[in-house]
């Protein structure tokens, strides 16, 4: 498929708007409270009430239903935990939608379910952004994280209103939001991340089982063409113990190599590595470890 070039996020002046999110985990916590924060009116949802009500002491309006979250709603911003949910949120919220509401979906999810989302924007009348995020938990809660967008130009100045709250940049990558542009390069973005995050772990592992200080490997490559602040970030996890503290979680991390790996067999393309950063990313969410950052991978080494 010929994908247009990212294009810089269309100037326009600020207006305030009644923004719905729905879905308040790590991510949509932050986006809330940064939206919140740029004057926007920001009503939460969430199944788990007790992380959506949190959201009132910064400014959000807490709903009980998704239906009541998006009534009078201009902008609906889903960030839910994949296809299925989405579909099946945005579902119950339809009663409370008004036509024209403007959908900012920014969960990853995939390809395969991405004409399922697009038809049930048509059939609820509703403008669809194709918008996953890249970044984790502290961009997203400096307000730094990087919109892939895909949508109709006629909403892309209020788009940027929302957009402009949470992130440092947006690339528009089509004007379709059913062709699925900017999850196909989410997908292709991710797949570089899950592997720098097996990389890092099995190399901490494979140094400490050879008896050599993971510390003295990264010192060794410091500023040099094989270091990068990815690798700093997830080695710091896992050096200091604080893989608990999750940024982006593994099994999150592991519902995304699922996707990747999806689309990856419709394009008929075979990727050893990311199948084997699966099944290590499976085997430590199996063993209960699922909540913790995804650099937790290395426990299974």
């Amino acid at each position: 498929m010929t994908q247009t070039a990212p294009t810089p996020s269309p100037e326009g002046v600020f207006r305030p708007l009644t923004i719905a999110v729905l879905g308040t985990g790590i991510m949509g916590s932050a986006m809330t409270r940064n939206l919140v924060r740029a004057g926007h009116g920001v009503r939460v949802w969430n199944r788990t009430h007790a992380t959506a009500s949190a959201l009132a002491a910064d400014g959000a309006t807490v709903a009980s239903t998704p239906t009541e979250a998006v009534a009078e709603a201009d902008v609906v911003l889903t960030m839910l935990h994949d296809g299925p949910v989405t579909l099946e949120v945005m579902s119950h919220a339809a009663p409370g939608l008004r036509p024209g509401t403007m959908w900012v979906q920014s969960a990853t999810v995939g390809l395969d379910l991405q004409p399922a989302i697009a038809a049930l924007a048509d059939d609820l009348g509703i403008t669809l952004i194709d918008a996953p995020v890249l970044g984790t938990r502290e961009p997203a809660e400096l307000g730094t994280l990087t919109v892939l967008a895909a949508g109709p130009e006629s909403v892309r100045a209020d788009a940027s209103s929302v957009f402009d709250a949470i992130a440092m940049r947006t690339f528009w990558v089509g004007d379709d939001a059913a062709a699925g542009a900017a999850q196909r390069l989410k997908l292709v973005t991710n797949a570089w991340v899950l592997a720098v995050n097996n990389a890092t772990g099995e190399v901490i592992s494979l140094a400490e089982g050879l008896g050599v200080a993971p510390e003295l490997f990264l010192e060794l490559i410091e500023d040099g063409p094989l270091d990068m602040g990815y690798l700093r970030a997830k080695a710091g996890l896992i050096l200091e113990d604080r893989l608990d503290e999750a940024s982006f979680g593994a099994a999150t991390a592991a519902k995304d190599a699922n996707l990747i790996l999806a689309a990856a067999g419709l394009a008929d393309v075979r990727l050893d590595g990311l199948e084997g950063a699966r099944a290590r990313l499976d085997r430590v969410v199996e063993e209960g470890h699922g909540d913790e950052d995804m650099a937790a991978a290395y426990r299974a080494s």
